[in-house]
């Protein structure tokens, strides 16, 4: 069905107004004092999720006396760097710092203008597109204050305000029922995730003297990956480029690792995070390759998920002052307990499939996840693409 269809069908031919968001909202006058705010109330542009995640407990507190309130149902926006998305309907009052524009629906209008309906218009992607169009600064941008209370809403049925409350409301509901689905499947992605790191400790926790440990250098080959410069990699190349991190920094014509190797960012922001592959790639030169070597009968993936459950020490052990970085004799002096391979062999088949339950692109949870947003964000877009006075007049 079209969007015109779909719109048509619903609106039954109401007509539709389009005004500024200045006619029918405001930005909060009033104030609250710092003192009287908590991790629970105060909102800075750090604690709003990216990607329309809403908001978590702030870990720090403002240090301004007196700060822009906000009530239940205002409509917090991220100004900084409006392409990450950062929106939020309060569900409480509190207080937000300078970075976050409370919206508030002007009391005249609070009861033709449904909050939640006008949460989706301001959550949309046409919104964050308008509001990065007319964003001032390159770095950092800011959203246009001005500009975006004119940033032009549609207000089906206006002759009708009942009609028109009926009408934003189905909206409403409809993509309520969307955005909970998908809400439900991440909480759920959540709890296996925690149940994930739960058997990944208990299974690769070993008491003192239970297991022999061996410094990861005696077990595996710890290499350096090779430069190879932006210009000459392609997208359409076959092998992966990678340098530490989850996902490659581009492509290449050829490659230096055959795979079966976990990958250990060795400098920048993600040093000591840790990967695996199992397929050819080329190892950039921020990149340790670590290949188990034959003959330590050992599991290749249970080395794996014994420095993937030690991550956090590996972050803890960076090099401090200047850029961070992981060394590799620290690589090399790693500790890795030896159990039996056939208990190697079991364990790797059991966080296997946790991973591929809460990991996969392709498998499990995530994969929900990614087709449920995707559903969300097509309604989304079938139902607030409200015909403009030149469409309707086509």
């Amino acid at each position: 069905m079209s969007k015109v269809t779909f719109l048509n069908k619903l609106l039954d031919g109401a007509d539709v107004d389009w005004k500024p968001l200045m006619e029918v909202a405001e930005y909060s006058q009033t104030r609250v004092d710092a003192a009287e705010l908590d991790a629970t109330s105060f909102v800075g542009v750090d604690n709003l999720v990216a990607d329309k995640g809403g908001r978590v407990d702030a870990n720090y507190l403002p240090n301004t006396n007196r700060l822009t309130a906000y009530e239940p149902r205002d409509i917090l926006l991220g100004n900084i760097r409006p392409y990450l998305k950062k929106v939020w309907m309060a569900t409480n009052s509190g207080g937000c710092s300078g970075d976050v524009l409370a919206v508030r629906i002007q009391d005249e209008f609070k009861q033709t203008v449904d909050s939640k309906f006008l949460y989706y218009l301001l959550s949309s992607n046409e919104f964050f597109s308008y509001s990065m169009q007319h964003a001032k600064g390159a770095k950092m941008p800011r959203g246009n204050k001005t500009a975006i209370l004119g940033y032009q809403i549609p207000i089906p049925c206006p002759s009708n305000p009942r009609n028109s409350l009926e009408i934003q409301v189905e909206i409403v509901r409809i993509l309520d029922t969307f955005a909970e689905l998908t809400a439900e499947l991440t909480a759920e992605l959540t709890a296996r995730k925690k149940q994930y790191d739960y058997y990944r400790d208990q299974l690769l926790s070993f008491a003192d003297g239970e297991v022999e440990r061996k410094p990861l250098g005696r077990l595996a080959t710890i290499t350096i990956g090779e430069f190879v410069r932006k210009d000459k990699q392609d997208a359409a190349a076959q092998y992966p480029v990678y340098n530490g991190g989850r996902t490659p920094t581009g492509y290449y014509e050829n490659y230096n690792n055959t795979g079966n190797k976990i990958i250990v960012s060795a400098r920048g922001a993600n040093a000591g995070f840790v990967n695996r592959i199992s397929s050819p790639y080329w190892a950039g030169n921020s990149c340790y390759s670590i290949g188990v070597e034959d003959g330590q009968n050992m599991n290749w993936n249970f080395v794996y998920y014994f420095l993937k459950r030690s991550e956090r020490k590996l972050i803890g052990s960076q090099q401090k002052g200047g850029i961070p970085a992981v060394s590799k004799k620290q690589m090399e002096d790693f500790l890795v307990p030896i159990p039996p391979k056939p208990e190697q062999d079991r364990i790797v088949s059991v966080l296997d499939d946790f991973d591929i339950l809460t990991n996969s692109i392709t498998e499990g949870l995530p994969r929900e996840i990614e087709l449920r947003q995707k559903q969300y964000e097509y309604y989304c877009d079938l139902l607030l693409s409200f015909p403009k006075p030149e469409e309707a007049e086509a």
